[in-house]
């Protein structure tokens, strides 16, 4: 009997262009490590720390109850999408009809399905680094080139409209923002946005991905949604979702918001993938949408006692440089300083994912390098965790680092 392990099995080209995600890597290493009972601070993983708001789980349980458990239509439950519709008014200043908003399982679902409808062999997609990590698997995926458009701590790791005017090819497809940033934090700021809206007015073949899942998570800044901007509308496919700003990550509810064919084209794909998202969890979002956001306020001052607190440790360091997050949860210091030093084991931190795997073996702390974010002089710090968890990280931190020669 042949065994499967001498067969040549072949996958899809574009499977193997893939790379698993090095944030879900880097957490499953630390629950390893802490299941062998090393005492692992988690700041790599991207979800708040706080359960879901009771209004919304209540509404979940009583969806459950009143046997609201079967299919829905594949688009999303039209009050769900006329809440939606409603939030995108109010908060955004955007007119969509329910029939323009597909909702998802997650907010990740819903860039995947934008990507994967407009990008075709042959086209670029333009990428800000340091970058989400699936942007560039998702657009390898659909058989598209990402491409990266570099910035730097000193820029607060935001693009120029002259960096995005230089990018600009007759192969760019499309230009995917995502302000707050994962993993900076950074906040484009409205001018900065005119500027780029300014460029692609020029630019009549791209399109414009906005990734605004963060935008309840913000500071000091004020979010803007690109589509609001003149003449982008009709070429921006906005996405959102519940994960971040309602603390609700396991229940995978996302929506995008676009011109019509856009979202039908990724309609018809869902309905043929996944089809609708949990009918719970869409009661769940309608009842998000409807609460008092002061529960989420609440959680927005704790992420930035947290940021003040983990950002004045950092700036005590020599050889780390970080920008002020204004939103999210993250900070991604440039802490290139460190590479070319030896560990006290004898080895040599060349980049990033060495600095990291130092950190979690030798204190216990796990981040994320920032290779993974296509940017090898950085590390990404969830700040999404107990102010006691955090004091002690950046004691161990601050520990390894000093140690190093």
């Amino acid at each position: 009997m042949t065994s499967v392990d001498a067969i040549t099995l072949e996958f899809n080209p574009r499977v193997m262009a893939v790379q698993p995600s090095a944030t879900l890597a880097m957490t499953a290493r630390a629950m390893e490590l802490k299941r062998a009972g090393k005492p692992v601070i988690g700041l790599s993983a991207g979800e708040p720390d706080f359960d879901t708001p009771a209004p919304i789980s209540e509404a979940g349980i009583e969806a459950i109850k009143a046997g609201f458990t079967h299919y829905t239509q594949n688009m999303g439950v039209p009050e769900l999408r006329e809440r939606i519709s409603e939030k995108l008014k109010a908060d955004n200043g955007l007119e969509y009809s329910p029939g323009q908003i597909l909702c998802s399982n997650g907010a990740k679902q819903s860039v995947a399905l934008a990507v994967s409808v407009l990008c075709r062999p042959g086209d670029e997609v333009l990428i800000p680094t340091p970058y989400w990590v699936s942007y560039p698997e998702m657009t390898r995926f659909a058989g598209a080139t990402p491409v990266p458009i570099t910035t730097s701590v000193d820029k607060d790791y935001r693009i120029s409209a002259a960096q995005l005017d230089a990018a600009i090819t007759e192969n760019t497809r499309l230009l995917i923002l995502c302000s707050p940033s994962n993993p900076t934090g950074s906040v484009y700021l409205k001018e900065e946005l005119e500027e780029i809206a300014a460029v692609l007015r020029k630019h009549p073949h791209v399109y414009v991905l906005s990734d605004e899942i963060y935008e309840y998570v913000i500071f000091d800044a004020e979010q803007h949604s690109f589509a609001s901007f003149d003449g982008m509308k009709d070429r921006t496919i906005t996405v959102n979702g519940f994960s971040k700003g309602f603390a609700m990550t396991g229940w995978r509810l996302g929506y995008m918001a676009g011109p019509e064919p856009i979202v039908k084209a990724a309609s018809k794909i869902q309905s043929q993938f996944t089809s609708a998202p949990c009918s719970i969890t869409q009661k769940a979002g309608i009842a998000a949408l409807e609460m008092d956001k002061g529960i989420i306020r609440e959680m927005v001052a704790a992420f930035r006692q947290r940021r003040d607190f983990v950002l004045g440790e950092l700036a005590e360091l020599d050889g780390v440089r970080c920008p002020k997050p204004e939103g999210a949860f993250y900070l991604f210091p440039d802490v290139s300083g460190y590479y070319g030093k030896t560990t006290p084991q004898g080895n040599t931190i060349t980049d990033s994912q060495d600095l990291c795997f130092y950190l979690l073996d030798e204190k216990n702390v796990a981040l994320v390098p920032g290779q993974a974010f296509g940017d090898p002089n950085g590390i990404r710090i969830s700040y999404a965790a107990s102010m006691d968890d955090l004091k002690e990280a950046l004691r161990r931190i601050k520990e390894g680092l000093s140690q190093l020669q």
